[in-house]
């Protein structure tokens, strides 16, 4: 069934508000595009009482700014009212092409830029909406998620300052440690995986791949992502690989322990192709030793999927492997800010998350499970029928 065809079985929380800050902009648009579509051809008998009174909308959108003043500080302003709303708030902490101007300097914002200009949008609101949930695909600070002796915990109290402020639900795509949850147990936290939407729009670009394990494997670059790769195989029904990361603990380069050397546990990947999961490229150093590794061991073809693509140290050394044949794709998806540069790459397959996003708001706002949304089992063995059966 379509889902625009849902039918509705429970009433909104509250009207529906989207304020996708300036750093989503973008995505935010999309996402809305979907709502309006679904909600104006949707049929309910009960869509004329009280309960649903603003549902249907030319746009969810409201308003919101955060000018700044010229010392670099700013304010949170809505530009309509939000009161008695569900209001679904989106920020990219990644997006570092805004700029601001600081003392007459060109400053560019950092993800502590973008967090405090969320809880702005939080503290403008000033308690009004019926219900305040984030929507943030790369969660803020969740590479220090966890605590090695005299250290910060930054995504933890991060967590905090939004769950005292009134968020009661936290949308995240693909957290570095799930586990960080933890400092919040009474509030809303999801952590998607968008391995449905890798698979598809690989499908549609890679017309001649046979999905079984004796032509294609899945490998999990490192030992932390073991978890996402093993559900990744097991829904695929594939074999799969893992890189362990050999590194030189005497000394520290550039905040880390350097890496010696990667070592592969697995079956032989001779012949087959082969997806490398993660979930982010960073500099890629990691990620492009892998490849190199996989080809020598005579691997067919190499595809890249990352939630998300952040390309710190630029595009240079991708396209020089690229060139060399040590990788065929590299699936990212747009929930965080992309390049120009990076989406004219002829090897950059772009994962539109933004339908998906449209899904699990709608659901929200009607206070529906999410679970068949969360568990895509089901949606992807449907996709690999219809690409076996030469639906492609």
């Amino acid at each position: 069934m379509l889902y625009e065809e849902k039918t509705i079985e429970t009433i909104p929380v509250g009207p529906l508000g989207l304020i996708p800050l300036k750093s989503c902009k973008e995505l935010g648009e999309k996402v809305n595009d979907y709502l309006v579509e679904w909600r104006k051809d949707r049929e309910s008998e009960h869509k004329s009482t009280i309960a649903f009174s603003g549902y249907q909308r030319e746009s969810y959108i409201i308003g919101a700014t955060t000018p700044r003043f010229g010392t670099g500080e700013a304010k949170g302003t809505l530009q309509q009212s939000v009161r008695g709303d569900d209001l679904y708030i989106m920020v990219d902490v990644c997006n570092y092409s805004l700029t601001y101007s600081l003392c007459g300097m060109t400053n560019h914002m950092s993800p502590d830029d973008h967090f405090q200009d969320l809880k702005r949008v939080i503290a403008a609101s000033a308690g009004k909406p019926r219900r305040i949930n984030v929507i943030m695909p790369f969660l803020y600070e969740s590479r220090q998620h966890k605590r090695s002796r005299r250290e910060s915990l930054d995504c933890a109290l991060a967590l905090r300052e939004l769950v005292n402020m009134g968020v009661e639900n936290i949308i995240t795509f693909d957290a570095h440690d799930p586990r960080v949850q933890n400092a919040i147990p009474l509030k809303g936290f999801e952590t998607v995986q968008p391995i449905y939407q890798f698979i598809k729009y690989l499908l549609k670009e890679e017309k001649e791949l046979d999905i079984d394990s004796e032509h294609m494997m899945v490998i999990s670059p490192d030992e932390g992502g073991m978890g996402r790769a093993v559900f990744f195989a097991n829904v695929l029904g594939l074999d799969m690989g893992m890189f362990y990361k050999r590194r030189d603990y005497t000394q520290i380069v550039n905040g880390r322990n350097p890496i010696v050397a990667h070592e592969f546990l697995g079956s032989s990947v001779e012949g087959k192709d082969v997806i490398i999961v993660d979930d982010m490229i960073s500099s890629g150093e990691s990620m492009l030793d892998v490849a190199k590794e996989l080809k020598r061991r005579k691997a067919k073809k190499v595809f890249v999927c990352a939630t998300f693509g952040l390309f710190t140290n630029g595009l240079a050394k991708f396209d020089e492997y690229y060139e060399n044949g040590l990788i065929d794709r590299i699936l990212t998806t747009n929930l965080v800010y992309q390049t120009p540069d990076l989406l004219s790459r002829p090897y950059y397959i772009n994962v539109d998350m933004s339908k998906y996003i449209a899904l699990i708001i709608d659901n929200l706002n009607h206070d529906a499970s999410l679970s068949p949304l969360l568990n895509p089992t089901t949606r992807i063995n449907r996709l690999l029928e219809r690409y076996r059966a030469g639906d492609r």
